[in-house]
């Protein structure tokens, strides 16, 4: 007897008898109906007795097709579910995180080889998009969002509250000296996507209100706002965490000395159930601590 078990002549039984069809069970196997015969074929010629009856309409099975099939489509389900544990066992190793461009581009992705050397078993998936995630929907474990913190049946733990500086590129032309905050209402304003930015940070610092804040090219995200500005396109409110970098390398300098805290904040976002994994806590964990130092 030979001791190797013909595990696809036993699927392709499996599935025949299920379906009743060569034709569907090659289609939910992903193969040819004249691969699946030929399995069934050989299968019959190893154990010496005909598995099915065979009609133009459909397969019956045999009396010995009706005695090992129900042991058969048992074991194969058993085998699917250890597959699917397997696959659980990979997806709670990776961590799949949907954020802005501008905060993975310029603040997450730098410091998460922090993680990966920390923690090398948990994989981490970047899905940088402006587009706002379904968490219940999609398969995001945790979303770091810009916002008021206000997620209804959501977890949400705030991250950073941004402080926003006035930059420019080192060489936009300037006809006199920025002085105040008045002052750089004789330049292009680059805008935030709601246009609120630069009225609020003007208000802050006691200037009225002026039509002149609320002009000006507008972008959805902050890495296009500070990409404009690094071309001379006009005065940016940036968050600091963004525009260090920036400055230390030259390519922005800080306008005037006035910061201001943004009312709003970044926040990390997960289902209630998503709190509780494991590898979950070990990056928020990590990603607080980084956000205390910034």
């Amino acid at each position: 007897m030979n001791p190797v078990l013909p595990l696809l002549a036993l699927r392709a039984f499996t599935e025949v008898a299920k379906h009743k069809s060569i034709k569907q069970a090659a289609n939910f196997l992903g193969v040819t109906s004249g691969a699946v015969s030929q399995q069934i074929r050989l299968l019959e010629e190893r154990v010496g007795v005909p598995l099915f009856v065979r009609s133009h309409h459909s397969m019956e099975l045999t009396h010995a097709g009706q005695r090992v099939y129900p042991a058969l489509l048992q074991a194969f389900e058993q085998i699917e579910g250890a597959m699917h544990v397997l696959e659980n066992i990979l997806q709670e190793q990776t961590i799949t995180i949907s954020t802005v461009p501008s905060f993975a581009a310029s603040w997450l992705v730098p410091r998460l080889g922090k993680f990966t050397q920390l923690h090398p078993e948990i994989e981490v998936h970047i899905e940088a998009s402006s587009t706002l995630v379904n968490l219940h929907q999609q398969r995001v474990d945790i979303a770091i969002r810009h916002g008021l913190g206000n997620y209804p049946n959501l977890v949400s733990e705030q991250l950073i509250s941004p402080v926003l500086l006035p930059v420019m590129s080192p060489n936009f032309p300037l006809n006199s000296v920025i002085e105040t905050p008045q002052d750089c209402l004789n330049y292009p304003l680059l805008q935030d996507n709601d246009r609120m930015d630069w009225s609020l940070w003007l208000a802050a610092h006691g200037v009225e209100y002026n039509e002149k804040a609320k002009r000006g090219s507008a972008f959805d995200d902050d890495y296009l706002l500070i990409r404009a500005a690094i071309a001379g396109q006009g005065l940016a409110l940036v968050p600091k965490e963004y525009a260090i970098q920036e400055i230390a390398e030259k390519r922005l300098v800080q306008v005037l000395d006035k910061p201001w805290p943004a009312k709003f904040a970044y926040y990390l976002v997960m289902l209630p159930e998503t709190i509780e994994r494991p590898e979950i806590i070990k990056f928020i964990n990590w990603i607080k601590t980084e956000a205390e130092g910034n």
